[in-house]
């Protein structure tokens, strides 16, 4: 069984901003399977199970405590880091641009951060979604907090049904395969 994990922020006022894309990208992948989200206060989360074979998590910690519910999560349904998949956004990577890996630092991404000192390991996977950096000058926490533009949110559509596929794929591929597939197209949405 998989644990997507998708980060965001919880209510209204972060719904669309650019930290929220993991939170885009599980609520889509929810919706796509007529799925609801439950929540579960013992675990901090919503939760909604995927088939038999993952349940997509929602952490409602905010953010940067995000390592708080995983970690609940991770013991409560005893699933081992490498089989929890973390779906993030990353100032990193471009708008346009995916990227799974299957372990690895925070990147400075304090919600991967917290998720790796909760747990004690950097060994889960994840899927990385570019959202680029902000203008030089900008201050990265206004930018990471700013919903998408007018002008992004076609491109941002396909991003989360390219990463729904990838999800759905991941379950029926595997880690590696769906990595290799992810990454040598570099991870490009056209």
């Amino acid at each position: 069984m998989w644990i997507f994990c998708g980060l965001g922020n919880p209510g209204e006022k972060y719904e669309y901003t650019r930290h929220n894309f993991g939170f885009l990208v599980i609520s889509a992948l929810a919706e796509k399977h007529h799925l609801l989200f439950r929540y579960e206060p013992a675990l901090e989360s919503e939760i909604a199970a995927y088939k038999s074979q993952a349940l997509l998590v929602k952490p409602m910690t905010y953010m940067n405590l995000s390592g708080r519910a995983v970690k609940k999560i991770v013991k409560e349904y005893k699933i081992t880091p490498e089989n929890l998949l973390v779906i993030y956004d990353d100032l990193d990577l471009p708008l346009g641009r995916i990227k799974m890996l299957p372990k690895g630092g925070s990147g400075g991404h304090k919600g991967v951060q917290s998720i790796i000192d909760s747990l004690g390991t950097e060994d889960f996977p994840r899927l990385k979604l570019g959202i680029g950096r902000p203008q030089r000058g900008s201050d990265v926490k206004d930018y990471v907090l700013t919903p998408f533009s007018e002008e992004e949110w076609p491109l941002v559509h396909k991003i989360i049904e390219r990463a729904v596929n990838i999800l759905e794929e991941l379950l029926y591929l595997g880690l590696t395969k769906t990595m290799t597939k992810v990454n040598s197209l570099k991870g490009i949405i056209l």
